[in-house]
């Protein structure tokens, strides 16, 4: 953001604070205990009564009860009561955690590890928010850090010094900064929604291509599985265990405990991305699971219904991992093009099939005999080669274009954060 695009202010002041050098000369800094006022009411058995709240990214959200992710605890009398305009601040962990500052728009309730702040109404609440949103972007109260688990004491947070402009000025850099995110949260939303249909393009193109082929004039038959439809004549469609084979190769029990080993377990994998994380353990102290090994030209696709499409094809440094045994190592015949069985893999075509044949309650999967039952398509290698070719081609079309909305996207929430910097902190005045 360029200094020229908005009006500074006549004078400045030394700042006080160590984080900015300086501020507007007629603003005061005031120390947080006349700002805020410690809550600690907590629900006891009336928990039923209460919407369940969560501090992200996104700012407070309504938890969904009724489609509940992620773990609860057995009752939540000790969660405190949270009214709208409430503060919630998390004041432990405050380098890990994501987003450490909210301010409330419902009544509800929120687990007593948070910090439940009311600020005084002499104060714009919008604008206080801000100015602590600007400090936890970048993390900017090192200082106040104590222990191994970076924690703020609530005597050091009262004690610790808020810009505080005269209030029409929070009004109005609170208004400013509302009507700035907004209009720039829109722009990133678009954007978001752009990636997502051009990665849902990617999975049709994946569809269609591996399924009925490329010549749209050639006789078609009925493949006589309901999630591959129609294929072309001249196609055969065969068990995915005379195609190919499954889990050849497994870490023995008896490997040095003390060999280094780079694990991906299921929930490290995506569709979109392939792998995403990998973790580094000696033998002795990894996962049980942590037993499958797979050569390049080997596809990997999780078992499991919850992680269904962790999928990805094995080349390059992938060979050198060990996967979990929630994955299946599927290893193509000669006579399939190794490329071709992935990304028949990942079409809904064979993640249905595998959708629909996996067994259990908590953790749905499917086993390795009925994996092999599973319907792949069978065409001539020169046209798998083709399809290949095709397919590589147009996804980086559309890799080009994600990556260019992304790399815009990151552009605007910088911008967004430096507009938030400058406004809360004095850099620029925003009106009357």
């Amino acid at each position: 953001m360029k200094s020229t695009e908005f009006e500074r202010y006549p004078e400045y002041k030394r700042c006080q604070l160590e984080l900015f050098e300086k501020m507007p000369s007629h603003w005061e800094m005031l120390t947080n205990k006349y700002i805020f006022k410690l809550k600690k009411t907590q629900v006891g058995k009336r928990s039923n009564e209460y919407d369940l709240l969560s501090l992200t990214l996104k700012g407070i959200i309504k938890r969904d009860m009724e489609n509940p992710e992620g773990k609860f605890p057995a009752d939540f009398d000790t969660y405190q009561e949270v009214k709208k305009g409430d503060f919630i601040f998390c004041l432990f962990d405050v380098e890990e955690t994501p987003r450490t500052v909210g301010l409330s728009n419902y009544d509800g309730m929120i687990t007593g590890a948070y910090t439940v702040l009311e600020a005084s109404d002499k104060f714009d609440k919008k604008y206080i928010y801000y100015f602590y949103l600007n400090l936890d972007l970048k993390k900017r109260l090192k200082m106040l850090y104590k222990g191994l688990r970076n924690t703020i004491s609530k005597d050091s947070f009262f004690s610790f010094k808020t810009f505080i402009p005269p209030l029409q000025e929070q009004m109005a850099i609170a208004k400013f900064l509302d009507e700035k995110c907004n209009k720039i949260d829109k722009a990133i939303a678009q954007k978001e929604r752009l990636i997502e249909l051009l990665s849902e393009r990617k999975q049709v193109i994946i569809q269609k291509s591996v399924t009925k082929g490329l010549n749209p004039e050639v006789e078609m038959k009925n493949s006589e599985v309901r999630w591959i439809g129609e294929i072309p004549k001249h196609w055969k469609v065969k068990k995915l265990k005379y195609v190919s084979k499954i889990n050849i190769e497994t870490l023995s029990e008896k490997t040095d405990k003390k060999l280094l080993i780079d694990y991906v377990d299921i929930g490290s994998v995506t569709l979109k991305d392939g792998i995403q994380k990998i973790e580094k353990y000696f033998f002795e102290n990894a996962p049980s699971r942590a037993r499958r090994i797979a050569k390049s030209g080997d596809t990997i696709v999780s078992t499991v219904r919850t992680y269904l499409k962790a999928i990805d094809y094995i080349d390059g440094e992938k060979c050198k991992y060990i996967y979990s045994t929630g994955f299946a190592v599927i290893s193509p015949n000669s006579f399939f093009n190794p490329k071709f069985l992935t990304y028949f893999i990942k079409s809904d075509a064979f993640t249905n099939q595998v959708n629909v044949n996996s067994k259990g309650v908590s953790y749905p999967a499917i086993n390795t005999t009925e994996l092999s039952n599973l319907k792949v398509v069978i065409c001539s290698i020169e046209e798998q080669e083709e399809i290949v070719s095709y397919v590589e081609e147009e996804s980086k079309k559309i890799d080009n274009i994600v990556s260019l909305q992304e790399k815009q996207i990151q552009k605007l929430k910088e911008y967004r954060e430096i507009l938030i910097d400058n406004a809360v902190t004095g850099k620029i005045k925003v009106g009357d």
